[in-house]
């Protein structure tokens, strides 16, 4: 039985001899201490020992495996050696240190250090921004900062946002969350960003921003029906949530105001009518009124009469979104009055421009050098005047002569050339024809008066001087009188046709 119960120990005192050799070994080698963390620029200091080194015992601190300090030598043992380090942005790293002694070295634990980078540059922004919203909507406000390890408090009003400030503020992060406004969000909103390391706290302060939570809007939703007979029975329905019904007696008409807030969706409204005899239910409608915004653009069209004359230009606003904008026009920087309107007779007001599709078009009907310039249009929200404009690129609209050429123009000028062809034609014609008939006449002439049998020979006579000419010319024509006068001898010639003695005339 003794035996039985000396083997069952056996397992214990193993274990326990084991655990004193392993607890035994970790305690035996160097121990190093310091911080895990700083900020740049400070010093921190590293402590090595090596309680069970027989001295003399040598430290050195290494960093990822290289020395970085090599301290003096323990002689006497049991003493600790201390390494002053000036951190900076490159000291982040895993440190340990070795004990050497007789010959024999020993490595520490590792310590992970960690540099932290205080905070700056603290600013506070919001969604939407400008952080202007109406009462029932929301807006979040984020703290952004530089640094490393922050956290963050808000301030309303130089005085910290705690949870016990109540259900007006929702902190997640490093955002402040403000749901359904109401005007006791209205103020200054700021933001600390902040770390601490060693009971050493360092912060950065946002600048101030205003939230301005404006009163909601009423608006008027109108329920109507083309054809009834009264009384009747209206009521608005807004996601399934009945209105108090209005019972009309004169008019198959009703109004329900309900709030509106812009930007955001109300749910969808639907009309229902009720008689004794039957229901009725109107199409689905969104309740959301969208703020102006997008790009502001502007196109330009010209408009010809049928004599290709230009009469006016129309300038159109083209708005990116937007359920009830205002828009308004400038010409050379100056604000064009809006009170001119198509239709309108306002003889005070200057009627070279109208305005037409509730002022989103500019008619511009006097086309002269003094209505040439730069035209820009500008819009806001109809229902806040104090609200900011969104403005267009300025465009060019210069009112110059335009050369052009219609139909009935194209045509008499190519009649026109078409008769100067026929005319040049004709007298081309005309001349070619009497060319040859005068060639014809003179031909017919010589054949009369020299009925030759064969033609005379000319021989040429050459000449050195005027007097030497002259003379050639002179046995030429009287040879030519010979010859006529032989073949007149044989041949029966006209009395009218006579020759004249040859004659030189200088």
């Amino acid at each position: 039985m003794r035996n039985l119960q000396f083997l069952d120990l056996l397992p214990i005192l193993a274990l326990t001899s084991v655990t004193n050799r392993i607890s035994g070994s970790l305690t035996s080698g160097p121990v190093l201490t310091g911080p895990h963390a700083a900020y740049p620029g400070s010093k921190v200091v590293f402590h090595c020992r090596s309680p069970k080194s027989p001295p003399p015992v040598t430290y050195e601190l290494r960093a990822d495996g290289h020395i970085l300090f090599a301290s003096g030598t323990d002689l006497q043992g049991g003493q600790s050696a201390s390494f002053t380090l000036k951190v900076a942005e490159t000291s982040a790293g895993k440190y340990h240190c070795q004990a050497t002694s007789g010959g024999r070295t020993e490595v520490s634990n590792v310590i992970t250090l960690s540099v932290v980078t205080p905070p700056s540059h603290t600013t506070v922004s919001s969604e939407p921004s400008p952080a202007v919203a109406y009462e029932g909507s929301r807006v979040v406000l984020q703290c952004d900062a530089t640094g490393s390890n922050l956290s963050y408090t808000w301030y309303f009003n130089q005085e910290e946002v705690t949870p016990s400030t109540g259900p007006l503020f929702h902190t997640t992060g490093n955002q402040l969350v403000l749901d359904e406004l109401t005007p006791e969000h209205s103020g200054l909103y700021s933001c600390y960003a902040w770390s601490v390391l060693e009971d050493i706290r360092r912060v950065s302060v946002s600048r101030e921003l205003r939230v301005t939570v404006k009163d909601s809007y009423q608006g008027n939703v109108t329920c109507s029906c083309t054809r009834g007979s009264d009384p009747v029975n209206f009521s608005l329905l807004v996601d399934d949530i009945e209105k108090e019904p209005v019972i009309t007696t004169q008019a198959l008409v009703a109004w329900f105001n309900i709030t509106v807030v812009p930007g955001l969706d109300r749910g969808v409204a639907i009309c229902r009518v009720r008689t004794e005899l039957q229901e009725l239910m109107s199409e689905p409608m969104s309740l959301e009124i969208v703020p102006v915004g997008g790009d502001v653009k502007v196109e330009v069209e010209y408009l010809y009469s049928a004599d290709s004359t230009l009469v006016m230009v129309t300038v159109r606003c083209l708005i990116g979104r937007g359920t009830f904008p205002h828009t308004s026009w400038t010409f050379n920087d100056s604000v064009l009055s809006s009170e001119t309107h198509i239709g309108a007779h306002l003889p005070s007001v200057p009627n070279y421009y109208a305005f037409a599709n509730l002022g989103q078009t500019l008619v511009l009907t006097k086309l002269e050098s003094d209505t040439s310039g730069f035209y820009r249009c500008r819009v806001r929200n109809s229902y806040d005047d104090t609200g900011a404009w969104l403005e267009s690129e300025a465009v060019l609209i210069a009112v110059t002569e335009v050369f052009t050429c219609t139909i009935e123009k194209i045509a008499l000028g190519f009649f026109c050339f078409l008769l100067l062809m026929m005319a040049l034609g004709t007298a081309l014609v005309y001349r070619m024809f009497h060319q040859g008939r005068a060639q014809a006449q003179v031909d017919t002439t010589h054949s009369d008066a020299f009925p030759l049998s064969r033609p005379p020979v000319l021989s040429p006579v050459p000449t050195s001087n005027k007097q030497d000419e002259t003379q050639s010319t002179f046995c030429v024509l009287c040879k030519m009188k010979n010859e006529a006068r032989h073949l007149k001898s044989e041949t029966t010639i006209p009395s009218t046709s006579t020759f004249n003695d040859c004659s030189v005339v200088i």
